[in-house]
């Protein structure tokens, strides 16, 4: 075989360095693929399954909520057993301020926050560390790209008739009410799944993921539109705009037929 042979059979030899080249590209590009797809619910539950969270959520449990909840989650007098209820519940009563409770009453109202969104996280990994529950909302269904019109047809069906069609809540029996809803995705998403207070629960036979997704696209909408008609007056719908024209347009067309014949007088 001549030189000129070998050289070209050289050069068209591949390195064995190229190989794991290729190898490693592969890798990393199926695992990179991977972390997008998945990664959603992965981040979102990683830190709640952590040993050094739940640890330091037991602190803060028994520092601040065992005494009306037992030192066990079994509950007391002064509180219902949290065996059982989920990170997600956890998340919502802590993080929209209505726990601790700041006076015994027929419902928690939402409040300024006492904790903190680490310490809030924390507590909600010791107490789902005790037993199964709802867990975190998946992020993907919190980004506000639903449909938004059948998030509207949805929220009419299940939710207008507590909440006002716009959101703007309304008032129950025995002093309850059904809150404005102005929470974050989060906290919409894991109200409608673990039912708070006088709220029922919507789980994914009632409602899917997906529908969920929707409802919150359609309040963010709402929430961010302006209103063609002028000043909403509370979104509180036809009573609220009627006692309006009729104590303040009433009344001045009143004082301006009282000006008018006092001044021809």
């Amino acid at each position: 075989m001549s030189n000129a042979t070998k050289r070209k059979n050289r050069a068209g030899r591949r390195s064995p360095l190229a190989t794991v080249a290729l190898l490693a590209i592969g890798l990393l590009s199926t695992g990179g693929a991977y972390a997008l797809i998945s990664g959603g619910t992965a981040e979102a539950q990683s830190d709640i399954n952590s040993q050094q969270m739940i640890d330091e959520g037991e602190k803060l449990f028994s520092a601040n909520c065992a005494s009306c909840h037992g030192l066990n989650l079994e509950g007391s007098e002064s509180g219902p057993s949290l065996i059982g209820v989920g990170a997600a519940s956890v998340d919502f009563q802590v993080g929209t301020g209505r726990m601790p409770l700041a006076q015994q009453g027929p419902q928690g109202e939402e409040k300024p926050e006492q904790f903190t969104d680490e310490q809030t996280k924390a507590l909600a990994a010791y107490v789902a560390s005790l037993g199964p529950g709802p867990g975190l909302p998946d992020p993907r269904y919190l980004d506000g790209e639903g449909d938004a019109a059948n998030g509207s047809e949805l929220f009419r069906i299940n939710c207008a008739m507590c909440h006002n069609v716009a959101g703007a809540g309304g008032a129950l029996t025995e002093g309850k009410y059904a809150p404005a809803i102005d929470a974050t995705p989060a906290h919409i998403y894991e109200a409608m799944v673990i039912g708070p207070q006088n709220m029922p629960v919507f789980n994914d036979a009632n409602l899917s993921p997906e529908d969920k997704r929707d409802i919150i696209t359609y309040l963010e909408f709402n929430r961010e539109s302006p209103s063609p008609g002028g000043y909403v007056l509370g979104s509180l719908g036809p009573v609220a705009e009627g006692l309006f024209a009729w104590f303040f347009g009433l009344g001045a067309i009143v004082a301006i037929a009282v000006w008018l014949t006092a001044k021809s007088n």
